[in-house]
């Protein structure tokens, strides 16, 4: 079921069944995004409700994780300060409607990029900032030990999500008759796996990291199944209605990815950027600041303001993280991973 919702130009395709809800008033504002930003004096980034190591607020206010760090580096490129965000909370069910309605500018809430999302809600997925998977969460006292023990099992997963799609192709395929329980929020689906009211909780095997850490009992009372049903592409999204604001934030995610390749970093950035091979990637190009609108020296504050983007996975996700990831496809490509940013010229 789909309701079209005519804005301005542009038609919003609204799909009910994978997207879990209606987008009411779905007309974002009109016009040059990064102007906006510029008149309001702040990004608006949409974030979840709290994911350790992607975007979760402590006790003093102070958001922190990957998602989080790269609304900064975005809004140090737009204006000049990556203090200039305002981050917005969302339950996944509420993303793109908020991103379709102009509530936020940005959306960096560990959402998979999929071509039925690009396509249905007309919006655009700015590059892959974390390669992740699907997996189960089970308690480790009587649970399943793999899949294909959750045969006829209730299983958590979050309303709005791929994982909630991905779970019902996953049964069906493999003849699981899984019966999925969806719940609104992460938090919510989180609390419900441990009263006990599903056998596992569904979703990406990063989340399921850090919901194991902070359940009862600690990481000893639950098990990550082996099995990863399906691939989580996790990508920053903007509305598909601005190809300039969609290029500047693409190319801040790439420009985080070619100071990793070229072993600059927020320490040594400055010293660095007299470099023939820095200069060349990092360097301003009057011609490419005019078409995006930008101040001389954005590559550079992007870098500035969180490090490359090694820095900003091993602050956040790394070894030295409660949650321990490693790098593995999140690696540079130089390194066996899939990470590379495509040339400036």
């Amino acid at each position: 079921m789909a309701r079209i919702v005519q804005c301005g130009a542009a038609v919003l395709v609204v799909c009910f069944a994978h997207f879990g809800g209606l987008i009411n008033n779905a007309c974002a504002a009109d016009g040059d995004t990064l102007a906006q930003i510029r008149a309001r004096g702040v990004v608006r980034c949409g974030v979840s409700e709290g994911i350790e190591g992607f975007s979760i607020k402590d006790s003093a206010g102070h958001w922190s994780g990957i998602d989080a760090d790269f609304c900064r580096a975005v809004a140090a490129a737009a204006l000049g300060d990556p203090a200039k965000v305002a981050f917005v909370p969302l339950k996944a069910s509420a993303r793109f409607p908020s991103l379709a309605e102009g509530i936020i500018d940005l959306l960096a809430r560990n959402t998979t990029w999929t071509l039925l999302r690009e396509s249905a809600l007309k919006v655009q997925f700015a590059g892959v900032l974390y390669y992740d998977s699907q997996a189960f969460l089970v308690r480790r006292s009587g649970g399943a030990q793999t899949a294909a023990g959750l045969k006829s099992a209730t299983v958590c997963v979050e309303k709005g999500t791929s994982t909630e799609v991905h779970l019902r192709e996953y049964s069906a395929d493999n003849q699981l008759d899984i019966k999925p329980l969806v719940i609104d929020s992460a938090i919510e689906a989180s609390r419900a796996f441990y009263a006990g009211r599903c056998s596992a909780y569904a979703a990406d095997f990063s989340h399921l990291v850090a919901v194991r850490l902070q359940g009862p009992g600690g990481q000893q009372a639950a098990d990550i199944l082996p099995e990863r049903i399906a691939k989580e592409p996790l990508s920053p999204v903007v509305r598909g209605s601005d190809l300039s604001w969609l290029t500047l934030v693409r190319w801040v995610l790439f420009t985080l990815v070619a100071a990793e390749e070229l072993g600059v970093t927020h320490e040594n950035l400055h010293d660095r950027l007299g470099d023939p091979a820095v200069k060349r990637a990092l360097g301003d190009d009057d011609a490419i600041n005019r078409g995006l609108g930008v101040e001389r020296g954005w590559m550079a504050r992007a870098v500035q303001s969180v490090g490359n983007y090694g820095e900003m996975f091993d602050r956040n996700l790394g070894p030295r993280t409660p949650l321990k990831l490693e790098r593995g496809l999140n690696r540079l490509s130089t390194q066996g991973g899939l990470m590379y940013a495509p040339p400036l010229r």
